[in-house]
């Protein structure tokens, strides 16, 4: 079967000649990997290695990809295809030549497209669906992945990726697809003015929304220096744009400013990981800057580090969203502008610190699974039943939504809006640490942490099936010496505690697994569904920072053990 559709890829006359000429120079071992499978196309779109077969993002999968897409759009009428589809792209391998062939694919079809100039955001991209009033969205973008990745995501009408029910419509359209090497759309001339280009005055626009976020507008930015890094990706623009009008004092890493799909100056593009500040902390040690911002090459995920005690601090997703948190509430609060039934998001294996400090400023919690999609359908859902205000949202993977003009996560955002927290809190003598510090002092002291395994390729995806169905199956009493309380299964939809199995309501299925400790602990497991990993999520309480820190270690050789 492999051979198969490896010679057919091969000889097809509508084979890109790229392509063609990696096919030919494959080893038996590559074949394996590229046409073992077709590559996913989940609720989340497609993420995946670059290059030739069935399993890789290329020109033809993308062709396929949106053939689907397209085939669900004639489905809900001219209207649907009329208001069209906005399209962008951020600075990766392909990603402008994907988002040519999205729109030529889409106009085949009869159905109007509007593709961004140059790279943007993600989130601008979600912006522009709103306001250019789409039937839906693409974004051609591998977020914080490795170079050799890219990915195809796409949203509703709303500006939100789309949720599992209508994710699945798609689905069922793009596997319907029988031969993606057939697809090669020659559009004619009537066809060709269905694709338009955007720029500035969507920039525009978007700019003006961002900048209307501020809640003391007038803090004195004199105090605080920033050091900002995109990561060569589509932030730099934006960011440095909205920091330039709001009066900012910011030096960006030049080196990094160069939208290169080689990420040639960073060790890796994703906040996540420390070797993305290595250039923005020698830079800001030489300016003696307050913080560091850094963001993912789509720029929807934001990193922080702090200057405090006279080293800088890397903050975590969970850290910088409590900082967060306790700046918009507490200001919302000040200026008498908490909406009533006021609610923040957060998800399933988001730290509990977030939703403490809520609950100090009388703002409600809701949870949803992983993925900024389903806080962005809770968002849609409220701003039409008007039943709870938004205020905040965000995820332990350094994304988060100040304003919901946006319905993805928003770095432009986030950056402007810790800019002047970092400023607010210097005018008082504190460091961004400081606040944090003294939200532990004040609501408990929580070690959050994520450990992984990568494990690739056909063999690793069964193995991460292994390791979640043998958990299911013999499930743990104790975990690090201490007693599992209750187990949430996201795939099954039950809660399980004192031996009483429970319906788990509210939650789309997932293949995820919640552990509840007897001291107020919780750690959760998942395969991830943009990389070849199964990730572990620790939110481990203690009576200390020095304790929280301990126990993290334990529990973490725990779980090592547990799926070894």
């Amino acid at each position: 079967m492999i051979e198969e559709l490896y010679q057919r890829w091969l000889n097809h006359p509508h084979i890109d000649p790229q392509l063609k000429k990696e096919l030919a120079g494959m080893s038996e071992k590559e074949k394996q990997d590229a046409f073992y499978t077709n590559i996913e196309f989940g609720t989340a779109g497609m993420r995946g290695l670059l290059g030739a077969g069935t399993n890789r993002i290329n020109i033809h999968t993308i062709r396929k990809a949106n053939e689907g897409f397209a085939r669900y759009i004639v489905g809900c009428g001219e209207e649907a295809m009329r208001r069209g589809v906005a399209i962008g792209y951020d600075n990766r391998h392909m990603s402008s030549e994907f988002a040519r062939e999205s729109a030529a694919v889409l106009a085949s079809h009869g159905i109007t497209s509007y593709v961004f100039e140059t790279l943007r955001p993600t989130p601008e991209l979600s912006f522009a669906v709103r306001n250019l009033n789409c039937f839906g969205g693409i974004m051609i973008t591998a977020s914080h992945n490795p170079r050799e990745y890219n990915g195809y995501k796409l949203y509703d009408e709303t500006g939100c990726q789309l949720v599992p029910d209508l994710a699945q419509q798609v689905i069922d359209q793009v596997n319907a697809v029988e031969d993606e090497l057939a697809i090669d759309p020659q559009l004619t001339s009537a066809q060709q003015e269905l694709i338009h280009m955007i720029g500035k005055d969507v920039d525009e626009a978007y700019y003006e929304n961002v900048l209307s976020i501020q809640l003391n507008p007038d803090v004195n930015r004199d105090l605080v220096e920033i050091v900002f890094s995109p990561e060569h990706g589509t932030a730099n623009i934006p960011v440095r744009e909205v920091f330039t009008r709001a009066g900012y004092h910011f030096t960006p890493v030049e080196e990094q400013c160069t939208p290169d799909p080689d990420f040639s100056c960073t060790k890796t593009p994703n906040p996540e990981e420390k070797g993305a500040y290595e250039l923005a902390l020698k830079l800001a040690e030489e300016k003696k800057a307050d913080i560091i911002l850094v963001c993912d090459p789509d720029a929807d995920r934001m990193g922080v580090g702090v200057l405090h005690e006279g080293e800088y601090v890397l903050l975590s997703g969970n850290q910088s969203g409590s900082v967060l948190i306790e700046y918009i509430l507490s200001q919302l609060q000040a200026k008498g502008q908490m909406p009533q039934n006021p609610v923040m998001f957060n998800t399933i294996v988001t730290s509990d610190l977030g939703e403490k400090i809520a609950s100090k400023y009388g703002v409600e919690t809701e949870k949803t699974l992983t993925g900024f999609k389903f806080i962005g359908e809770k968002v849609a859902k409220y701003e039409k039943t008007q039943a709870k205000n938004y205020v905040f949202g965000y995820e332990e993977s350094y994304g988060s939504l100040i304003k919901p003009f946006v319905r993805d996560k928003d770095a432009p955002q986030a950056c402007l809006m810790l800019a002047e927290a970092a400023c607010f809190y210097k005018a008082q003598g504190k460091t961004l640490v400081d606040v944090l510090n003294g939200l532990y002092a004040e609501l408990g002291y929580y070690k959050e942490s994520q450990t992984s395994l990568t494990l690739k390729g056909q063999e690793g995806a069964l193995r991460i099936k292994e390791i979640l169905d043998t958990l299911r199956k013999d499930k743990p009493a104790q975990i690090g010496g201490t007693a599992v309380v209750a187990i949430e299964d996201y795939q099954e939809a039950t809660r399980e505690e004192n031996g009483v199995i429970a319906a788990l309501e509210g939650f789309s299925r997932s293949n995820v697994l919640k552990y509840y400790l007897a001291d107020g602990s919780w750690i959760a497991i998942r395969p991830s569904g943009t990389e070849p990993k199964c990730k572990f999520y620790y939110c481990i309480k203690g009576a200390s920072a020095q304790d929280a820190e301990a126990k993290t270690e334990i529990m973490q050789k725990a779980i090592a053990d547990l799926v070894a």
